[in-house]
């Protein structure tokens, strides 16, 4: 199951039309708008083909401008996230490595895209 945010973009006058007829589409959930024509709505479907044909809808309401996706969420995506995250080591091999002093660690946001063996390397050499 996908779980996506759609800021859809209308005139300020089509406001409220844009936003009866979204919740009238059975397509979306509408959440709030604003006074500028901004409009929140979510989306599901089992898959993103289903959320894409979707958006076409949403896209082809008279008076929107824009329909664009925000925010997604993949069920699937994150069970298999997890799966990963729990066969991984909690620590980071890089802090387990007693050779290394604790003062010489350099840590630049991300250790997730490193490889920590490089990383560890580099940070005996400062």
């Amino acid at each position: 199951m996908n779980i996506s945010s759609i800021v859809v973009q209308t005139l300020p006058k089509y406001v409220e039309e844009v936003v009866e007829n979204l919740k009238k589409s059975g397509v979306c959930d509408y959440h709030l708008h604003d006074a500028k024509g901004r409009i929140i709505v979510t989306i599901e479907g089992e898959g993103v083909s289903e959320e894409l044909k979707k958006l076409r809808v949403i896209e082809a309401i008279p008076h929107v401008i824009a329909a664009d996706m925000q925010m997604a969420y993949s069920e699937d995506e994150l069970d298999e996230h997890m799966e990963i995250l729990k066969n991984r080591d909690a620590v980071p091999k890089v802090l387990a490595d007693e050779d290394i002093p604790v003062e010489e660690i350099m840590y630049n946001g991300d250790l997730k895209k490193k490889n920590l063996e490089d990383f560890a390397e580099d940070s005996k050499k400062v």
